[in-house]
């Protein structure tokens, strides 16, 4: 048994002064000796944290003090140690980032149909159904339910309107979408009713609810599960993996997230260690030629061990770089 463990939460409510509760939730943290990030506006609060099983203990049983958290749904990991370096509270205008302006809503009074895993399950097998995966490409592409559609996002804001462009291609079947721990999909498919769409439903608790869970062990889902904090990456079928994720590279299987050494990039690509320094930890060439590439300054290369490298692979290095 690990002695630490990862908190993921989140509760659309009304929260008044967010800026003193973020203060003040802040110091209970810290007070506790958690580290993590939480976010936290009008409309509620999402978060992940970690600590120990006293600390997350008494986190728990200090939130859940407060009535408009004491039925606050957490959904817990066990972990080797800490999965932030941190501790951050912020306030953001929303807690998950749909930027619907004038069309926002509350999922408190509209949102799809909660579906439990068992039920979900069921809506995977069921050809009529269209399984919408709620996340960003980068995370599909680590994992996903089997049969899922992926749209083609970087990020979660950009979805609505990529499923305004392909509406005629679900807007008469079941819609159900998922994310990781539940809080994307509070709004989504409440914008999905509002959009027209009959028949919407949601995993309750996640793509985590449904890996724990006793009777369905996260089946049907292939690849592992992308995470927010400094594990990246975490198993979700019990009963078997199955590697999908390709090196961005070779395509060969690999399940190995790193950021593009360009930090104007970032890029987040999957790649095997070695093709890392093969490549110079750059996406693309002009990544792995930028002055700025950060995998050549945590090397220190000089000029012309990048050329060499560089050399290997087809490529020059630009007199002017």
């Amino acid at each position: 048994m690990s002695d630490y463990r990862v908190l993921l939460y989140y509760k659309y409510v009304k929260i008044d002064n967010p800026e003193q509760f973020r203060t003040e939730h802040l110091a209970l943290c810290k007070d506790i000796g958690l580290k993590g990030r939480i976010l936290v506006s009008e409309e509620g609060i999402n978060g992940t944290v970690s600590g120990t099983i006293e600390q997350t203990d008494a986190y728990m049983e200090a939130v859940k003090s407060d009535e408009r958290f004491s039925d606050l749904f957490f959904k817990m990991d066990p972990a080797e140690g800490h999965a932030f370096k941190k501790m951050h509270v912020r306030y953001r205008p929303e807690i998950v980032s749909l930027s619907l302006g004038e069309d926002d809503l509350d999922p408190n009074e509209i949102t799809g149909q909660y579906l439990e895993p068992t039920e979900f399950r069921e809506a995977l097998e069921d050809e009529n159904t269209i399984v919408l995966d709620a996340r960003n490409d980068y995370e599909y592409d680590l994992g996903h339910f089997r049969g899922a559609v992926r749209p083609d996002i970087r990020s979660f804001r950009e979805l609505p309107e990529w499923i305004r462009e392909n509406k005629e291609k679900f807007m008469d079947k079941r819609v159900v979408t998922y994310c990781t721990g539940g809080v994307r999909c509070e709004k989504l498919s409440g914008w999905l009713l509002k959009e027209g769409f009959e028949d919407v439903a949601q995993l309750h608790g996640g793509i985590h609810n449904y890996g724990t869970h006793p009777e369905t062990q996260g089946e049907l889902w292939d690849g592992k599960m992308y995470v927010f904090d400094g594990r990246i990456s975490v198993d979700i079928n019990r009963k078997e993996h199955t590697v999908i994720a390709k090196d961005w590279f070779d395509g060969t299987p690999c399940e190995r997230y790193v950021n593009c050494g360009n930090p104007f990039c970032n890029r987040q690509f999957i790649t095997s260690e070695e093709n890392e320094h093969k490549y110079l930890r750059g996406c693309s060439h002009d990544c792995r030629v930028s002055s700025e590439n950060r995998y050549v300054k945590e090397h220190h290369l000089s000029r012309e061990e990048v050329a060499e490298r560089l050399e290997k692979i087809g490529e020059t290095l630009p007199e002017t770089v």
